[in-house]
């Protein structure tokens, strides 16, 4: 009774230090913590090492982080935040939320993988590629839409979990079963020939222990121990109490349906492929987002020149009000002329109100891009972005041949690599489908050793002798639990089966339906793998004409803006000597304006053009000197750097 008792607790205490697993509180990350924080759970001495293969171990997440990295904060002078192009690029990479949220993505498909690999269906954890930020005003820039969109994914459904089609994966994760059960029964009987009683009782201690494993090869093994210990009222047993149970063996063979690695371990094949999407998707959103974040910069350095634009010719226009004022004053000139020019001061004052708008409006955006709480930070709303960059258009364009650079776009660009792994998964996804259409053809063997102890039943002594002998138990089962687990591994009482199991479906539609759509779903694969392809052709072919475009409209608009310098000199000069009229000064001053906000705009549309041309190509990341190692950390090891002489905001 006392060995019963100690297995009784020492069974109740591994059921429950299995279903309620004892783990170590773990602290929250700091703020040198990285991104994506995934623990692993503090062990607990000779507890835990024995229970973690057989419960889901808890590993805790750390929370998302909302705050800025140090280097926002540190480019921050007397109310200024001094930016440089290299500059701009870490921020990107370490505050910015698109690729913030993109960076959890490989993460993500590494927890489907572990999934998978035990057997379980796909979970959907697609992130979609977010566009990227974008200017106030669009006036004049102009850019292609490339690697804009939804971006890539791996096989999904669209939904939470991927359906399960065709054969279905056993389940890979080996389990442990244990029972315990105690039973008091009194049963009055109308039959008293056999227990030699008139109501029966029983006592009974039932336990139970089980291991049960799968194989991807479609083999699956399952032992099972049983021990029962029962007492009676009854003097008709021979044993009383005693013992019985047995140590089962049992192990089967799938050969059609559900054999072989190929069918059973698709999941994990795909979901290891969903990986390299993923990897594929940060980079690319990594990408986009520099991509966008530059075109802002670009932007807010045009619109900069364009303020420095509109207060020059405010001051022209306020030195020309001022000298016919003076002339009318002495007589020389009539007041319409004044009026005249005091009207072009105020048009000067909209057109610099405007501009002077749009800077801060970009700026807005721009913080909103490089932060990861926007303007929520008063600090952070209240300074101006000074850019200490200039854009600058080289003389030549140095471009490879065409060729050249087509291969280069096939080889780099993320769409056509996502559509070959997508290609791929769905080749493997396919032979699961395939093996569905074969019958189930089960081959199955058991092993049973039984056992039986006990101790002699002392009630038997009250019957008569005539009946004494049938209820006197042989020596060799009579003992104790010992003599039990002898009988069962000495194998005296030995049980043998083995069979197969055939199941053959005469239509099988289901099975034809869906390997048949794959097969449709696959070729349209290859169709739209043949889409990216010329897709990106075009882009390339569409990036260099755009740049060409660009760099002539530049030139054109550089030519424009010297010849309306040159007459506005020239009509300026004739005015002074009564030759000209002040109308056709102001409208001098007015083309000339013109022309050099054409000019600006030009240019950012020369950098939107040259960013889309490296996009294209696939070569954003290289010409920019950007790691993806620094990129998934979300840390850049490269130093802020501020020059002694720093700009000073007009006011």
């Amino acid at each position: 009774m006392k060995y019963f008792r100690s297995l009784s607790i020492r069974t109740l205490s591994t059921i429950i230090l299995i279903a309620f697993p004892i783990h170590a509180q773990t602290p929250a990350p700091s703020d040198t913590s990285p991104e994506v924080s995934i623990g692993t759970p503090t062990r607990v001495p000779f507890v835990q090492p024995l229970l973690t293969p057989f419960h889901m171990q808890k590993r805790p997440v750390g929370p998302a982080k909302l705050t800025n990295t140090p280097r926002l904060e540190s480019l921050v002078r007397a109310g200024n935040l001094y930016l440089s192009l290299p500059d701009v690029i870490a921020l990107s990479l370490e505050n910015n939320l698109d690729i913030a949220v993109q960076r959890y993505g490989p993460y993500l498909a590494r927890e489907i993988i572990r999934r998978a690999e035990s057997g379980q269906a796909l979970r959907d954890v697609h992130i979609p590629i977010a566009a990227g930020p974008v200017s106030i005003s669009t006036a004049g820039v102009s850019s292609l839409a490339i690697g804009a969109g939804g971006g890539g994914s791996g096989v999904t459904s669209g939904g939470g979990l991927v359906a399960s089609i065709g054969t279905q994966p056993p389940s890979l994760d080996p389990t442990i079963t244990a029972v315990a059960q105690f039973q008091h029964n009194t049963t009055p009987l109308s039959n008293q020939l056999v227990s030699l009683v008139n109501a029966s009782v029983v006592s009974s201690q039932y336990f139970q222990a089980g291991y049960n494993q799968n194989w991807a090869t479609g083999t699956s093994a399952a032992f099972t121990f049983v021990s029962q210990r029962l007492q009676f009222n009854s003097p008709a047993n021979s044993l009383n109490p005693y013992t019985q149970g047995d140590l089962d063996f049992q192990v089967s063979q799938q050969l059609l349906q559900g054999w072989g690695r190929p069918a059973n371990t698709r999941y994990i094949k795909v979901a290891k492929n969903n990986l390299k999407v993923s990897d594929i998707n940060l980079k690319w959103q990594v990408v986009v987002t520099v991509s966008a974040i530059l075109n802002l910069y670009w932007d807010l350095v045009s619109f900069n020149d364009d303020v420095h634009v509109k207060e020059k010719a405010l001051e022209t226009a306020q030195q020309l009000f001022e000298d016919n004022k003076h002339q009318a004053e002495l007589g020389t000139l009539p007041a319409i002329e004044v009026t005249r020019a005091e009207a072009q001061v105020s048009q000067s004052k909209e057109d610099l109100l405007i501009a002077q708008t749009n800077v801060a409006q970009q700026e807005v955006i721009l913080k909103n891009a490089l932060s990861r709480t926007g303007i929520a930070s008063a600090a952070l709303d209240e300074v101006h972005i000074l850019p200490l960059d200039s854009i600058v258009v080289p003389q030549k364009e140095e471009l490879k041949p065409e060729k050249e650079l087509m291969d280069q776009a096939l080889a780099a660009r993320p769409e056509i690599e996502i559509a070959k792994i997508n290609l791929e998964s769905g080749n493997i996804q396919a032979s699961g489908t395939k093996n569905a259409l074969l019958p189930t053809l089960q081959a199955f063997a058991e092993l049973t050793n039984n056992g039986l102890t006990g101790s002699p039943n002392a009630l038997c002594s009250t019957l008569p002798a005539s009946q004494q002998i049938a209820c006197t138990p042989t020596n060799y089962v009579v003992g104790g639990y010992g003599n039990f687990l002898a009988q069962i591994f000495r194998r005296n009482y030995p049980n043998y089966s083995a069979g197969f199991q055939v199941n053959i479906p005469f239509r099988n539609r289901a099975a034809q339906g869906d390997y048949v759509a794959d097969l449709l779903q696959q070729r349209q694969k290859e169709l739209q793998l043949q889409q990216v392809i010329n897709q990106v052709r075009q882009d390339v072919k569409n990036a260099i004409v755009g740049l060409q475009q660009a760099r002539a409209r530049y030139e054109t608009a550089v030519a424009t803006r010297i010849l309306a310098q040159q007459t506005l000199e020239a009509e300026q000069m004739r005015f002074k000597f009564g030759e000209s009229s002040i109308a056709i000064v102001v409208q001098a001053q007015r083309d000339l304006a013109a022309d050099q906000t054409n000019e600006i705009q030009a240019m950012a549309n020369y950098t939107h053009a040259r960013n889309s041309f490296d996009e294209a190509i696939g070569q954003t990341l290289e010409v920019n000197h950007i790691s993806m190692e620094e990129a998934e950390a979300g840390r850049v090891a490269r130093p802020s750097s501020i020059p002694e002489n720093l700009p000073v905001r007009r006011q």
